[in-house]
């Protein structure tokens, strides 16, 4: 017999299986003596008040075998001789496409500016401790694209989009744990997701599918609103090659891709974007917080996170990549800018939790930046980046910070806590440093998220300057229907990139969208 049923947990009970086989004979009334066992298919801890819940549903099989885990197996063919469709960017909107052509028949060839996630490893290593960077190989370019070493965080809310379980199943099948087919936030970690982008990697490759690192899109050729070629460079070499259907998914921090679509007068579009710091907190404090315990999580519960929301002043201010057990990382693609974000791996065991705290940019919040059209919030976002480089860190990759409290007095702070940062801090004054619409609704957002969060405000944490590389701050333009530009047709802008997705699984959604827009061609 079969049965599905729903429990509520401590996290003790939730944490020992044989509590919880306890708990499923009491809430099914049958004998201890039965062949009974379960498997999990949804979990989420409830804490928003004392006495923390762990909610489980659960597929029990009582004296009967626990039937195999099935997520049904990709259907690939071989499409080393079919007809190919190129992709630039080996993100999660790049990979996904280029899956999706692949059970589609078509071949996918994927042109990546990066490197492969094993010497992207090592660029990454030598950014943080010897602060040397490559502006082709760092946290947001290289195959896995900008989540793969910045968390690999799962959770989005854009169901609409496509399936969020077929990505899911997808990632599982190459090696992902099967925790994130059920867990509320699914997470694989920085740690883990390597490994799986690079089955993935193995699966394209197997099928017939081409991957070029180290090949960067610097040009496509336009004909009568077609695409008929492309050109890619590749060790100081240009080559030039025919190229009638291009997935364009290379990123929000392919700023190279926006000029290039100017150059050509095929439109873009400003984008509602976010801006902000990052702030940092003892992950000991945050657990105490979310769980309302002096101990903290103690044994039994994972590193708490948060999200916090508020409205000031007609715009949201909110947390964004929310990384509770993580560390702060160097996210600039060029030399003379600041730019961070927060990664944690699998286990989420740093001593510190980080977040985003952003604020919503439109277009006239930042006149002085008119002038440069559907590019002003691009142009805004890199004076801010350049600004904390050249000003506030003396022109190395010690990244701007402050203490909390002292930001909402306005106060320079004298020293500094310790941080996860690896590269290092200065202290400098971001409340006289940053523009003032955004200190004012900064200060105001932390001050509501203080009310919502008792011993939120503290100076045992600090804000780091700058989070900026939320989202990109321009859209390319494409036909709801066709998903191709309108002025360009074959030319398929996708992904976070391009303004459509905002995280990894809504990047793969978006992937899978555009390859079948191609197939349905």
């Amino acid at each position: 017999m079969q049965k599905e049923i729903s429990l509520t947990l401590t996290p003790f009970e939730a944490y020992k299986s044989e509590s919880i086989r306890s708990k499923i004979f009491q809430e099914l009334n049958v004998e201890k003596s039965s062949d009974l066992g379960y498997r999990i298919l949804k979990k989420s801890i409830d804490a928003r008040n004392r006495g923390i819940k762990v909610n489980l549903k659960l597929q029990v099989f009582i004296n009967e075998p626990i039937s195999q885990f099935v997520v049904p197996e990709l259907v690939l063919k071989d499409v080393s001789k079919s007809a190919p469709v190129h992709i630039a960017g080996a993100g999660p909107a790049g990979l996904f496409a280029a899956i999706r052509l692949i059970e589609g028949g078509l071949k996918p060839v994927i042109l990546e500016r990066g490197k492969d996630v094993s010497k992207r490893r090592f660029d990454i290593a030598n950014l943080n401790k010897n602060q040397n960077l490559n502006v082709d190989s760092n946290y947001c370019f290289g195959e896995g694209g900008a989540g793969t070493f910045s968390d690999g965080k799962l959770y989005t809310r854009s169901n609409k989009r496509g399936s969020i379980q077929k990505v899911l199943e997808i990632l599982f099948l190459h090696g992902a744990p099967e925790e994130i087919l059920y867990d509320a936030h699914p997470h694989i970690g920085t740690d883990k997701l390597p490994n799986v982008i690079e089955n993935i990697r193995k699966t394209i490759l197997e099928h017939g599918g081409e991957i070029h690192f180290e090949n960067k899109l610097v040009d496509f050729k336009i004909q009568n609103k077609k695409l008929v070629g492309v050109s890619v460079k590749s060790n100081e070499s240009q080559n030039d090659f025919d190229c009638e259907n291009l997935i364009l998914a290379t990123g929000h921090s392919a700023r190279d891709i926006y000029e290039m679509f100017q150059t050509k007068n095929l439109p873009l579009e400003f984008k509602t974007f976010a801006l902000g710091v990052r702030v940092e907190h003892p992950q000991e404090l945050i657990d105490q917080m979310q769980y309302h315990q002096k101990d903290g999580r103690g044994d039994y519960l994972p590193a708490a996170a948060y999200q916090l929301i508020s409205q000031v002043d007609g715009r949201g201010v909110y947390s964004f990549c929310m990384c509770p057990g993580g560390i702060i990382v160097p996210a600039m693609t060029n030399y003379n800018e600041i730019v961070v974000n927060g990664m944690s791996n699998s286990m989420r065991n740093s001593r510190f939790a980080n977040s985003g705290i952003v604020v919503e940019i439109r277009r006239e919040d930042i006149p002085n930046f008119h002038r440069f059209g559907e590019f002003a919030g691009l142009q805004f976002q890199k004076c801010i980046e350049e600004l904390c480089y050249q000003k506030l860190s003396n022109k190395t990759l010690q990244a701007p910070a402050q203490r909390l409290v002292d930001f909402l007095n306005s106060k320079v702070s004298g020293s500094l806590p310790q941080s996860s940062y690896i590269p290092g801090l200065k202290s400098a004054p971001l409340h006289q440093a940053l523009p003032s619409f955004l200190v004012s609704k900064l200060q105001k957002g932390f001050l509501s998220f203080g009310q919502k969060l008792r011993h939120y405000l503290t100076n045992e944490a600090i804000i780091v300057a700058t989070e900026s590389r939320t989202s990109t701050p321009l859209r390319i333009v494409r036909d709801e229907i066709s998903l191709e530009h309108p002025f360009a047709s074959g030319i398929y802008p996708c992904g976070e990139g391009a303004g459509y997705a905002g995280g990894i699984v809504s990047s793969a959604m978006d992937g899978i969208r555009c390859a079948e827009a191609i197939l349905k061609k």
